[in-house]
């Protein structure tokens, strides 16, 4: 016989756990975001923010480029495969 207390124990003790890791998530979550709005608001961090930027800016001119090769390659091996192969 299975007694109410064997499995509602670990059950809760289960979920007190994964609410602990939860809250602490979210508390850490929290303080770092207050860092980093203090961070910007002191102005301290907003020279790296500018960094970032440019450098995600950098970034995305680069995939664009790449996109466009990609594309190039792909139009010029599809044309290659319509041609139809000439026998020895």
């Amino acid at each position: 016989m299975v007694f109410p207390g064997e499995v509602l124990w670990p059950v809760f003790g289960f979920g007190a756990l994964i609410s602990f890791v939860v809250a602490g998530i979210v508390a850490i979550r929290l303080v770092n975001h207050k860092l980093r709005q203090s961070q910007l608001r002191s102005g301290e961090g907003l020279e790296e923010v500018h960094a970032r930027l440019a450098e995600i800016d950098q970034l995305n001119q680069r995939i664009n480029e790449l996109e466009e090769r990609v594309d190039f390659t792909e139009r010029l091996l599809a044309t290659r495969n319509e041609e139809p192969r000439q026998l020895p």
